[in-house]
């Protein structure tokens, strides 16, 4: 099914050019068809490859799906042009009195940060408590999942003494989750961080689960099982070359940054990577995006006529 995204976006004219199939704002607004409405908060400072990464996924669903774009407001990337912010972000006040299906809550570089000194923390605690009303299901992404576990559940982050960064294999741990059908017991993801969370410190929220991890990286996918909320600290959703570019950012700070483990063919620079989690990526948004379409009620004004989420 098509998805809907901002007019006139960036994206639109990445997407077009892959065959994904784009419903203009208008045609929608004629459709009797209620829409899944995906807010996207972009933390990303790439926000307009992110934005593409993340539209191309919900796309391949048999689901029509609406993606608003969020940013801050306390906080102004230096990495997008303003005139995009204007034209295709929102920020939490013009939000404020919508509701929506689900909320995918992306990764940042501010992962060696204390969380009282992210410049947007404030405002991330307001978007977070907001969404427990306004939003029927959250799924967040790497630096967005450890906030998301430590706003919610008081899980704090552990830091690694280095970068993990490249491709590991990740061992399901719930082959009968909803949201792994499909999955092989092994399958390859994307890494990039500084920090994860301790297995002990999930294992002591009873509505908590891990659905994937690694021995080497920790946990991949944990799921809150009481709300259906998705914490998933790795990148299947990265492009080819994403690590890539990451990796020759950080060499040209640092000569002595390591080749990303099992990324290039060889572990040589100089050729070309090959995307091994696509398929993977592809598989857990349909899940992600089946599921709450089974799960989410038509009208979403019952979110906030009943009970605060957790």
């Amino acid at each position: 099914m098509p998805i809907k995204i901002p007019d006139g976006s960036p994206a639109e004219a990445v997407l077009r050019s892959e065959g994904v199939e784009l419903i203009p704002e208008g045609v929608a607004l004629r459709q009797d068809i209620r829409p899944l409405r995906i807010l996207l908060l972009n933390l990303m400072p790439t926000k307009i490859a992110t934005e593409v990464q993340i539209a191309r996924l919900l796309s391949h669903t048999p689901l029509q799906v609406e993606l608003s774009l969020l940013t801050t407001a306390s906080y102004t990337p230096r990495n997008t042009p303003i005139e995009h912010l204007q034209a295709f972000y929102r920020t939490l006040d013009e939000v404020r009195a919508e509701r929506y299906d689900g909320m995918i809550i992306t990764g940042a570089p501010v992962e060696t940060m204390a969380y009282p000194d992210v410049a947007y923390w404030p405002e991330f605690l307001d978007i977070f408590e907001w969404s427990r009303t306004n939003v029927f299901r959250r799924f967040s992404i790497c630096w967005g999942a450890l906030a998301a576990l430590y706003a919610g559940y008081g899980v704090d982050k552990e830091h690694f003494t280095c970068k993990l960064s490249g491709v590991y294999p990740q061992t399901v741990r719930a082959p009968e989750a909803r949201l792994l059908r499909g999955f092989p017991d092994v399958f390859p993801a994307p890494v990039s961080r500084w920090s994860g969370v301790r297995h002990e410190d999930i294992a002591g929220h009873p509505s908590l689960r891990i659905l994937a991890d690694s021995p080497v990286t920790g946990a991949c996918l944990v799921e809150d099982e009481g709300n259906g909320d998705l914490f998933m600290f790795n990148h299947l959703e990265y492009d080819t070359d994403t690590l890539k570019g990451e990796y020759l950012r950080d060499l040209a700070t640092d000569p002595n940054t390591p080749v990303p483990h099992g990324y290039f063919p060889d572990d040589d620079p100089q050729r070309e990577p090959v995307n091994q989690w696509r398929p993977f990526a592809h598989m857990l948004f349909w899940n992600w995006i089946t599921c709450l379409y089974r799960d989410t009620p038509f009208d979403l004004s019952v979110l906030s006529e009943g009970a605060e989420r957790a």
